[in-house]
Order: structure tokens, then C-alpha cells, then sequence
């Protein structure tokens, strides 16, 4: 079934043929068409196209919404790669506290 828009060519589907089809109507969509869907002749959903500021990928989705919703804080610059680590103690200092820790052992 298809019907006339507001401003261009929708396709109307009845639940049942979008469930059967469902990959092809979700490849519509993601071309920029809007499918309505149709329970009982009456329209309850559309599948669309994702809005122009809806991040590609449901992980950065998600991290945009949290920031949007304001409990995540966006980073203050780019950084490339993990974090620098800074040692704990120098190596002379773990290693003779490794020796420390071992004096009590029983070595042949």
C-alpha cells in the first residue's frame, strides 16, 4: 500500500508485511525514505531516516545523549591513543623492595 505525504511519496505498510520484509524496509529508510507503519488501517510508527545530528554509530549515539542530558562531561581536547602513565618508583626501588619482600622465602 502507498499513500501521498505532505511534502513527498511515503510507503504505508501494515505491521504484518513489515515484519515479514523488514530489511528491505529498513534499507528504504536509511536511503531518506519515510515508511508509515499501519495497524488496522491507522497509523501508529514511521521508520524513517535518522535525524542530520544523530551520531553513525550507537556507541558515540549514546555518549552524545548522555552529554545532552548532562550527566557526561565531553572531553576538554582530543587525545590520541590511552593516557601517559607516570611510575610509581623507579625500578632500582621496586626491585630491591621485591628482594625485601622475598628475604623470608626458603631458596635452595
Amino acid at each position: 500500500m502507498a499513500t501521498w505525504g505532505y511534502d513527498r511519496f511515503m510507503r504505508a505498510v501494515g505491521i504484518k508485511m513489515l515484519k515479514n520484509r523488514l530489511s528491505e524496509f529498513v534499507r528504504l529508510a536509511a536511503g531518506g525514505e519515510t515508511v508509515l507503519v499501519l495497524d488496522r488501517e491507522r497509523v501508529v510508527a514511521e521508520l524513517g531516516p535518522p535525524s542530520p545530528g544523530r551520531a553513525p554509530k550507537i556507541q558515540d549515539e549514546l555518549l552524545a545523549e548522555g552529554v545532552r542530558q548532562g550527566y557526561l562531561t565531553p572531553p576538554r581536547g582530543k587525545r590520541i591513543g590511552p593516557p601517559r602513565r607516570f611510575p610509581q618508583m623507579k625500578l632500582a626501588e621496586l626491585l630491591a623492595d621485591l628482594d625485601e619482600s622475598r628475604s623470608d622465602r626458603d631458596l635452595p
